[in-house]
């Protein structure tokens, strides 16, 4: 079974003592927004990412929870949230999709690209919207996109990394995982929730090389985003779809088949969704003592 879903680091425990303390700065500062309210919880209990910076969209996060619980009364908020579980909106764009049919040799040296700025951000959701058969839904946690370019300049590809699979019984079998020590390993993971060779792109081991290329630098793009590295990564290929060629090619090692549920499950009835290999690819020679703990992180 495996349970896809986003998980963050340990927030401070929501004692009465703490609830109390967020009320008190609620009632004293009456012109703050929830921003504000955020930012200073997180100064004064010390929560921060491993980047150093303030968990302020984690700790908002558990204001509107107890917000909705009753045990706070947070002020109106400056604008419309989105709701719970929408997707970001992806704007759609034109894009060139000149055929492209070359010999993966004509196409190299590639050129790996980690999507920072806004623009390029939009034009990643909107190639992963229209052309990608699951297309685009929001990115929970630490994440990473990358837009791959071929020696011309010319796009040939983009991937996305995001939140591991919560649970996931062969995996965690695969790993030596326990319950306990996979909720504070899990970052040390990321799934790759998203690949996209353009329709318009044909070139034979295209997509098992730029895998290849992505594993050599990812867990140094994890370091210097989030400030810790990655050990292991995951995926999981519709068997009704794919077969995972290019994550053998890779050498990605399939470990597995989910029992059909997931976050988008709504009865949690195994076989509710669609059946999927599971693949993962070590960064690490020794990636399990590192996710188990035998070894420090």
């Amino acid at each position: 079974m495996c349970i896809l879903v986003s998980m963050g680091s340990t927030r401070p425990a929501m004692t009465p003592e703490r609830i109390e303390q967020i009320s008190n700065l609620i009632l004293d500062n009456p012109t703050w927004n929830r921003s504000r309210l955020s930012q200073e919880l997180c100064e004064l209990w010390d929560w921060k990412g491993e980047n150093g910076q303030p968990k302020d969209i984690s700790c908002r996060d558990v204001l509107r929870a107890l917000d909705a619980a009753g045990k706070i009364a947070l002020p109106k908020p400056l604008t419309r949230g989105r709701p719970a579980g929408s997707s970001d909106r992806a704007a759609l764009m034109e894009h060139d999709m000149t055929p492209i049919d070359a010999s993966l040799r004509e196409l190299l040296p590639l050129a790996v690209d980690v999507v920072t700025e806004k623009r390029s951000l939009m034009e990643f959701k909107s190639y992963i919207e229209q052309f990608h058969y699951l297309g685009y839904d929001r990115s929970i946690g630490e994440n990473i996109k990358y837009f791959v370019s071929d020696r011309q300049g010319r796009r040939l590809a983009c991937l996305m990394f995001g939140s591991a699979a919560w649970s996931c019984e062969q995996r965690d079998r695969h790993i030596g995982w326990d319950r306990e020590r996979r909720k504070t390993a899990l970052k040390y993971m990321t799934n790759n929730v998203r690949f996209l060779v353009f329709p318009w792109v044909t070139s034979r081991f295209l997509a098992s090389h730029v895998l290849s290329l992505i594993c050599r630098r990812i867990s140094d793009d994890w370091q210097a985003k989030y400030g810790h590295p990655v050990y292991l990564l995951e995926t999981f290929v519709e068997l009704e779809r794919f077969r995972g060629t290019s994550y053998k090619a890779a050498n990605w090692k399939l470990v597995g088949i989910t029992a059909g549920m997931g976050r988008n499950s709504k009865t949690g009835i195994v076989g509710e969704l669609p059946l999927k290999y599971i693949y993962v690819y070590p960064l690490h020679k020794r990636f399990r003592e590192k996710l188990c703990g035998r070894e420090s992180p």
